[in-house]
């Protein structure tokens, strides 16, 4: 049998929106829809008494002016046409609230700022995406908290560095998904990004490399350019205030005792051979780190904590731990001195000992440490917290030891990691991590006791910015990752269900397209062929999205879910159009291919 083809794809076949009013990301607890709505228009106002529900509500109309054209009034008081905020009815869930919607008005009720902040975005995601005068709120009852209390977004600015705005525009996208903590990398052996008033030479010197890596790691190639960037204490400032205003707690990274080649740059006598040094140009681990033995690191690093300190006020300061070789202490005379002063079993212990001497004086200021799970080597500091990310081994073997966990393993959780297997993807570090398998995750490990699980805080997603030096390219891969990562710390595990996930998404990415953020759009697209040859004729279509089926005719009809299933080739004998498409949830997604087969 000989096949000549003539194919073509029908055009776009989106599916339609999914039925029913309320499409939010991530799923609250409980939602039940009524007949009711409520009409929003410019004579509607925002009741709020206190001034956390007054900043709150300027973030709602902030929201509104870009789809109607104008702001709500604020006032004290009202209940007909109104948006009700009322904070402090609650006190199981800090972050819970109810949202009542019927068309006399719309009630929030926050258990506490935060939980108003809540209930007012997920207030903008029952609002329609369409730019209208005025708009219906579809009639609902929410009843809604988060499953877990640490839901994070990670962002390294010491590869490459993002501007403020973007930060803050960042920032924004987190609370739109219900996340409240932002990890701030800011140290890094290609750059220091932060203002240290007493150590100028962080900026003068630190701040800067002379170039960057091009492609890919192996080529080994440079672009020749110097590179830099930092931010003022000023700026600090701004960016801990705008996330507080969000209810984001900005908590930031100093690294030690590794990636400190860029400091080393500056200040050489704080390395174990005294340099010279550059700051780093290519990524990886660099075997020059912070000197265990001189008690001049420790009092550096004291001195930039006191600084850090006194711009961010979060529980938490990220002391990294991570990635640090040792063969630079196992031939320095002052660590080995130290290893013997202190009666220390070896190198690793030696960092063990460096770790838990930074926790103690952050202790002493009120404050606590987290650090990436190498700090369990060699004995964990008494206080710290472990950010599980080589696996998820580290997280259980924290729990069992009664340290509070973020689970943030590579494999689910890293967002650098290629999203689809496309050639056309932009280079990434390696690795494939589809949308599909974010959702999948779930932080609590099955290896726990349910006494155990409670020290599992919540899950974070990381963004390691080496490949990633643009604002557009750092938003593809983020989003729509980082939505699935939400839903997945936000709404109950029982209530998690992909398809229902990507329905959603679909209204979802207009506010998404609102905010002007460049996403990922692949998840929503299919690429595909079929072709015909002697054994009969093949269709490929690739959804790129686990739980698409796909379904053809041979006679010319539309396929539907009724159709024949495909799952290996078509055996065909005569002329006729082959059509395929790909359905997911009963739905079609992306084209619909058809091609046209003549046999003689």
């Amino acid at each position: 049998m000989a096949a000549a083809g003539l194919w073509s794809c029908s055009g776009s076949r989106q599916a339609d929106a999914p039925k029913g009013k309320v499409s939010i990301i991530p799923m609250p607890a409980n939602v039940s829809e009524k007949e009711d709505s409520f009409l929003l228009d410019k004579q509607t106002v925002i009741v709020a008494t206190n001034e956390s529900d007054k900043k709150t509500a300027g973030l709602f109309n902030a929201w509104l002016k870009e789809l109607t054209g104008y702001e709500l009034a604020v006032k004290d008081q009202g209940n007909e046409n109104a948006i009700l905020l009322q904070t402090g009815s609650d006190t199981t869930n800090a972050e819970g609230y109810t949202l009542s919607v019927n068309h006399n008005n719309i009630t929030i009720n926050g258990n506490s700022g935060s939980g108003t902040f809540y209930g007012i975005q997920t207030l903008i995601q029952l609002l329609p995406v369409q730019k209208a005068h005025a708009m219906y709120v579809p009639g609902v009852e929410i009843k809604d908290s988060p499953r877990f209390a640490y839901r994070g977004l990670h962002l390294d600015v010491g590869r490459h560095f993002f501007p403020v705005e973007f930060i803050k525009k960042y920032i924004d996208l987190m609370a739109m998904h219900k996340f409240n903590t932002f990890h701030w990398h800011l140290t890094e052996d290609q750059g220091w990004r932060i203002e240290i008033k007493k150590y100028p030479r962080l900026q003068e010197i630190s701040s800067k490399r002379k170039e960057t890596m091009a492609g890919r790691y192996a080529d080994n190639k440079y672009d020749g350019k110097p590179y830099g960037g930092y931010y003022t204490q000023e700026q600090v400032k701004e960016v801990v205030k705008y996330a507080a205003d969000r209810f984001i707690t900005i908590i930031p990274e100093i690294e030690m005792p590794g990636h400190s080649l860029a400091v080393l740059a500056a200040y050489p006598n704080l390395g174990c051979t005294g340099g010279p040094y550059e700051v780093g140009t290519h990524w990886g681990v660099y075997d020059d780190i912070y000197c265990a033995g001189n008690d001049s690191v420790y009092l550096f690093l004291q001195d930039v904590l006191d600084e850090v300190m006194a711009l961010f006020p979060s529980k938490y300061i990220h002391i990294g731990g991570d990635e640090s070789p040792k063969v630079r202490w196992e031939k320095c005379p002052k660590c080995q001195a130290r290893i013997k002063q202190e009666g220390l079993k070896d190198e690793h212990a030696l960092q063990s000992y460096f770790i838990q001497r930074m926790e103690k004086y952050l202790n002493s200021k009120g404050r606590q440490i987290i650090g990436w799970d190498e700090i369990l080597e060699g004995g964990l500091a008494p206080n710290a917290t472990v950010m599980s990310w080589r696996g998820i081994e580290g997280g259980i073997a924290a729990a069992k030891q009664k340290h509070d966990v973020i689970m943030t393993p590579g494999e689910y959780c890293y967002l650098d990691k290629y999203q689809a297997r496309s050639p056309n993807e932009p280079l990434a570090i390696g690795g494939f991590l589809p949308v599909s398998k974010v959702y999948s995750y779930e932080p609590v490990p099955a290896e726990l006791s349910s006494e155990e699980d409670r020290d599992i805080k919540g899950a974070q997603g990381n963004v390691w910015t080496a490949y990633i030096n643009n604002t557009d390219y750092l938003e593809y891969m983020v989003y729509p990752r980082a939505a699935a990562l939400a839903e997945v710390l936000w709404s109950p595990k029982e209530k998690r269900n992909y398809d229902d996930f990507v329905n959603r998404l679909k209204v979802h990415t207009g506010r998404l397209d609102l905010k002007k953020v460049n996403y990922a759009k692949h998840v929503f697209e299919v690429t595909g062929k079929i072709t015909g040859s002697d054994k009969g004729v093949q269709v490929a279509l690739d959804s790129k999205l686990e739980g698409g089926k796909i379904f053809f005719t041979t006679d010319s009809t539309a396929p539907t879910p009724r159709s024949t299933p495909y799952a290996q080739p078509i055996p065909v004998t005569q002329s006729g159009t082959i059509r395929a498409q790909v359905f997911l949830d009963g739905k079609p997604f992306g084209n619909e291919y058809n091609q046209t087969f003549l046999f003689h």
